[in-house]
């Protein structure tokens, strides 16, 4: 009976609360609307603000408030981890509200939910280049921000994002003996990425799919793609001549070799 006692004033003063916002909802009074909105922010009642806030921007959305209550929206769906509607709503105030005074703040927030939207490298990267750009955005407007040094360490993690996913993706058709897709895809990351932490081994995969493809091609195709796989050999052994691929290399040169009768004693050209 005690606990009783606590427990239905409770119940009722939760209720009246849950009456009264929805009558706050279906008032006409704009003001008192704007006014609670703030306050369920600022408490951190972040669904009740963006309630309030929806129903009320059309009606402020070219003034002074408007600018306010953008803000506030778009800080109020970041925080719910909402950042597609926060990402909206930053680039809102960018587009609507120039010289507004969060504008900085804005702008870098805006990529900021791009970058949270980003997924892992196996999936598309659509989010991840906006994000790349928008932080790029940022610090060519505000060289001197305050959260320059944050956009660039953004930058940096999101670029090898990036290559982690063009390395997958070339190393997908690699691994699907796709070969001549293969070299393709493994050329133009490499050209894409040149200073890539998997150059090495993108580079060994794609000698390694010209060779399978010249072996596995038709005759009359075949002295065409040896010779080209000879050729990447010479590339890859200048760039990489303690590579660690080093023993599967001298298998792929010295059967290249032998259909192109290449003597295997020339010492420039085999690997000690």
């Amino acid at each position: 009976m005690l606990q009783l006692r606590y427990i239905l004033p409770a119940i009722v003063i939760l209720a009246s609360s849950c009456g009264e916002y929805s009558k706050l909802l279906k008032s006409t009074d704009y003001q008192l609307k704007m006014d609670k909105s703030k306050e369920y922010y600022e408490a951190g009642k972040y669904v009740k603000s963006t309630e309030l806030i929806e129903q009320i921007l059309p009606r402020y959305r070219a003034s002074e408030s408007g600018e306010e209550l953008t803000w506030i929206l778009a800080q109020s769906y970041f925080g719910m981890k909402q950042y597609e509607m926060a990402g909206s709503y930053f680039s809102s105030y960018v587009e609507n509200f120039r010289y507004g005074k969060n504008i900085e703040e804005a702008t870098f927030m805006s990529a900021l939910c791009e970058y949270y939207i980003s997924p892992r490298a196996e999936l598309d990267q659509q989010n991840t280049k906006m994000a790349m750009e928008g932080f790029t955005v940022y610090m060519a407007r505000y060289p001197s921000g305050s959260r320059v040094k944050e956009a660039e360490q953004y930058l940096d993690e999101l670029r090898e994002r990036l290559v982690e996913k063009s390395y997958l993706s070339a190393r997908l058709y690699y691994d699907m003996k796709q070969y001549k897709a293969a070299v393709t895809a493994l050329s133009n990351s490499l050209k894409a990425y040149a200073d890539s932490k998997y150059r090495e081994e993108m580079m060994y995969l794609k000698l390694n799919s010209l060779y399978l493809y010249a072996e596995n091609s038709y005759a009359v195709f075949q002295k065409e793609r040896f010779q080209n796989t000879l050729d990447d050999y010479y590339s890859f052994m200048e760039e990489f001549p303690e590579s660690r691929y080093v023993k599967n290399v001298r298998k792929i040169y010295e059967d290249t070799a032998r259909y192109l009768k290449i003597d295997l004693n020339d010492t420039q050209a085999n690997i000690q």
